[in-house]
């Protein structure tokens, strides 16, 4: 098992929604320090305001490979990396003008969770090993069309991570990949039905870590994608479909 208490951690997008529920969690749990990386460090202030020297703004834009680098530089105590900044735009894959927001959200979701564990790594290694964990998507698991770029950039985020893991399993550095259904956050405003506390998605990453799982689906919504998944996935692609049409998502509660 891996100790949360006394732990150094780092959360990307750590100022609000999931990452915000990540930073309050690790510190309920112990967690001596936690770096809250934000595109603009102010927008943690209430944090840092809150747990005193627990929380440090970090000012990280994951599309900034310069910023990443001197994130790496600057934490070097950290033996925890949450990659939770994540990006949704709301573009469709041909029906969108260009392809800049689907681009983006690759950007955000999967090179950012790619140049942050490449960047880390080394620092990891050095503080024992430690652990990462890519925040993900229950879009990441069945194709949603209605979510343009977002749910292919999260594909891809999961390949990474299994890649990764394997990459990383020699330093003592494990690997984990959360599936997220629902969760009452700005990025979720568009989904109907009932959503999940961003505390309690954190609570199960942290279960992900104590335990060294590999995956873990955290909240009903995702169950309820992968027992789709495995009892009749034709039958839930055409379900996706259907949302396009609709251009609405719903938890189904």
């Amino acid at each position: 098992m891996t100790d949360i208490k006394g732990s150094v951690a780092l959360v990307t997008g750590g100022n609000r929604g999931i990452g915000e529920g990540f930073v309050r969690t690790l510190v309920a749990a112990g967690a001596s320090k936690v770096y809250c990386g934000a595109r603009n460090p102010d927008d943690a202030k209430h944090l840092v305001d809150e747990f005193g020297g627990a929380v440090v703004a970090l000012k990280l834009d994951v599309t900034d490979e310069s910023q990443i680098e001197a994130a790496a530089k600057e934490a070097t105590d950290v033996n925890i990396v949450i990659n939770n900044a994540g990006a949704f735009l709301h573009g469709l894959l041909i029906g969108s003008p260009d392809i800049s927001k689907a681009r983006m959200e690759m950007e955000v979701n999967y090179f950012g969770v790619l140049n942050m564990s490449r960047a880390f790594a080394p620092v990891l290694k050095a503080n024992g090993g430690g652990a990462i964990v890519n925040v993900l998507s229950a879009g990441g698991i069945v194709a949603v069309p209605n979510m343009g770029g977002y749910s292919p950039s999260k594909f891809a985020a999961r390949a990474a991570s299994t890649i990764i893991r394997a990459e990383l399993a020699d330093q003592g550095t494990h690997v984990a990949a959360l599936i997220v259904g629902s969760v009452d956050t700005r990025m979720a405003e568009h989904v109907e039905g009932a959503k999940e506390r961003p505390e309690d998605i954190a609570k199960v990453g942290l279960t992900a870590i104590k335990h060294k799982l590999d995956e873990l689906d955290t909240d009903a919504m995702a169950v309820q994608v992968r027992a789709n998944i495995q009892r009749d996935p034709k039958w839930l692609e055409r379900q996706m479909a259907r949302g396009l049409k609709a251009g609405k998502v719903s938890t189904g509660r």
